[in-house]
């Protein structure tokens, strides 16, 4: 499962997720149209496979990431 947020700094308080997909190749262009056009944004997108830490949260790989649009 791919995960994609958008971020307005490089904090994690600042990540909002805005979509979940099966697809790594329908992530990357949804992450790419999230952020087309908007100053100040970068997308994010994570892949989970199901696995949790031991506080029940589920652990998550970076697999993308972009520069802040200017």
């Amino acid at each position: 499962m791919f995960q994609v947020y958008t971020s307005s700094d490089k904090s994690e308080l600042s990540k909002n997720l805005v979509g979940e997909f099966k697809d790594y190749d329908e992530a990357m262009d949804f992450a790419e149209k999230s952020i087309e056009g908007k100053k100040g944004l970068r997308y994010i997108v994570e892949e989970t496979n199901g696995c949790v830490n031991s506080y029940g949260d589920l652990i998550a790989s970076v697999v993308a990431e972009s520069d802040f649009n200017e």
